[in-house]
């Protein structure tokens, strides 16, 4: 004979497993260290400073500069 099952147990079961999965993927996602954090936002603060030093300025005007008036 078939085994009984309650069906609102299985339906709390797969809910929590569930909410573990999610659990789960978010600490891998938003889990991390202050220090890890600390580090990426210096990283980030590097690279910007970086590009913002090495940035090539262009000047509209510059083009009037190789007309000679005329």
């Amino acid at each position: 004979m078939a085994e009984i099952v309650n069906l609102r147990l299985i339906k709390k079961r797969k809910g929590k497993e569930a909410a573990e999965k999610t659990a789960a993927e978010n600490r891998v996602l938003f889990g991390r260290t202050k220090a890890e954090k600390q580090f990426d936002r210096e990283a980030n603060r590097k690279k910007a400073r970086f590009l913002d030093d090495h940035r090539l300025e262009t000047n509209p005007s510059s083009t009037e500069d190789d007309t000679d008036g005329k």
